[in-house]
């Protein structure tokens, strides 16, 4: 099936208004978000030409701003010669409806922007899919409002499948076009749930098999330097690159932590303030790395000035995925381009743990470093192992990984008084069942 071709940007540089709304003591900073969705626009393609602000006491059902604001708004579109209006909310099928009548141009809102930004970014068949679940489940309630119907997914020649125009299961030749559409959308959406359940069950094992390890996921707003801290910290490569969700699929690579430590490190997709929840939904087979990590290291972009509203967006939707009350590390990253410390010093005060770093130039590394190690050797504890001397491997291990106080032999058995890190230890005999561990005799 053909992306909608009325929310694609990324065909032609498209001439773009952007209309924000501030509703009187929602606390919401429509100036700040605006900025925002210029950003998200210029990264889908856009040229920006003019921004319209508008302030009201409530939303207007029918146009969402008020009917003189939509007469300024069509002038706008005329005389800035704009191919397209984006505005930096949600608009209900019947205001789209409204406005581009009244505007004479393509009218999208701040999901379908981000939904196309989604889709130009997909490489990989699980992100196309989890793209194009969500782009359907946000279409299918707009389809009368479209400009171009959808394309058909059986094809043309009259095929006899159940995706057939036209065949079992449709009203017959008298169906209007519109009612074809939803049906086609309907099966289209049953398919790609399905597809994506086989996904999330796949992720899920896949994760889970890794329990033996410390498993470490980066989260944080989009473009806050989550790929590039993924290559300073592993050999991984993963594309670092200074736009707007760069990184839809997870990659996971082995952080090597010194002295035989390691964890893996999985990249995740970057957040968003009103991220689409239809987004989150079908991404959450890839957010199955963060739900289930024994680590979160939350970047936060120190140089932009909405980092604490951006650091409040990535907890509400860790805390809607499950994963809120996972032990974190807050990074303050991009020290080196921080100019104005007022944005970071807020977020600074309220999270005095919050580690300053630069995944650029290398600044406060080491002391992540060792506070992600002390974290996957837990708290240490003197315990006495108890292996078969002919177990190389086992013994081996507890050699690398423990601080060995004393050996004794007996009948093929060794037993050693070690000091061992206790998430250590608990990997340990999950990779050598028979090790056992009792406390040492006083």
């Amino acid at each position: 099936m053909e992306t909608d071709q009325r929310t694609h940007l990324s065909v032609v540089q498209e001439r773009a208004i952007l209309v924000g709304v501030a509703l009187r003591g929602s606390g919401h900073d429509a100036a700040e978000s605006l900025l925002e969705l210029a950003a998200l626009a210029e990264s889908a393609g856009a040229t920006i030409v003019h921004s319209v602000r508008q302030k009201r006491e409530t939303i207007d059902p029918k146009f969402y701003i008020g009917k003189g604001k939509v007469d300024e708004l069509a002038d706008r579109v005329k005389s800035g010669k704009a191919d397209v209006v984006i505005f930096d909310d949600d608009l209900s099928p019947a205001q789209l409806r409204e406005i581009e009548e009244a505007c004479g141009c393509k009218v999208i809102d701040r999901s379908e922007l981000i939904l196309d930004i989604f889709a130009s970014r997909a490489r990989t068949n699980e992100s196309r899919l989890q793209v194009e679940l969500a782009q359907l489940e946000y279409t299918a309630p707009r389809l009368r409002g479209m400009w171009t119907h959808l394309e058909r997914i059986a094809g043309a020649g009259g095929g006899t499948g159940a995706g057939t125009v036209g065949g079992i299961g449709t009203r017959g030749p008298g169906e209007r076009q519109i009612e074809i559409d939803r049906r086609i959308v309907s099966r289209r959406v049953t398919w790609l749930k399905r597809q994506i359940a086989q996904i999330d069950r796949r992720k899920i094992r896949q994760v889970r098999a890794r329990h033996e390890h410390f498993n470490v996921s980066l989260v944080g707003y989009t473009n806050a330097g989550k790929s590039t801290l993924m290559n300073t910290l592993t050999d991984a490569g993963v594309r670092a690159e200074d736009r707007l969700f760069a990184t839809l699929d997870t990659k996971t690579a082995r952080w090597n932590l010194g002295d035989g430590l390691h964890a893996l490190l999985s990249d995740t997709v970057g957040f968003l303030r009103r991220l689409p929840h239809h987004l989150v939904a079908s991404f959450r087979a890839t957010l199955e790395e963060a739900i289930h990590a024994d680590l979160l290291l939350h970047v936060v972009d120190a140089s932009s000035p909405a980092a604490w509203e951006q650091y409040q967006a990535v907890t509400q939707v860790l805390n809607d995925l499950g994963c809120g009350e996972h032990d974190t590390i807050v990074l303050l990253n991009k020290m080196d381009l921080v100019e104005d410390r007022s944005a970071m010093q807020m977020v600074q005060r309220r999270l005095p743990d919050a580690m300053a770093i630069s995944a650029r130039t290398g600044v406060g590394i080491s002391n992540l470093v060792e506070a992600v190690r002390k974290l996957v050797s837990g708290p240490p504890r003197q315990v006495t192992l108890h292996t078969r001397t002919h177990d190389g491997k086992a013994i081996s291990a507890i050699e690398k990984h423990a601080q060995v106080l004393e050996r004794r032999y007996l009948d093929g058995a060794v037993d050693m008084d070690v000091v061992i890190g206790s998430r250590i230890l608990k990997r340990l005999q999950v990779m050598h069942p028979h090790v056992r561990a009792t406390e040492p005799e006083r």
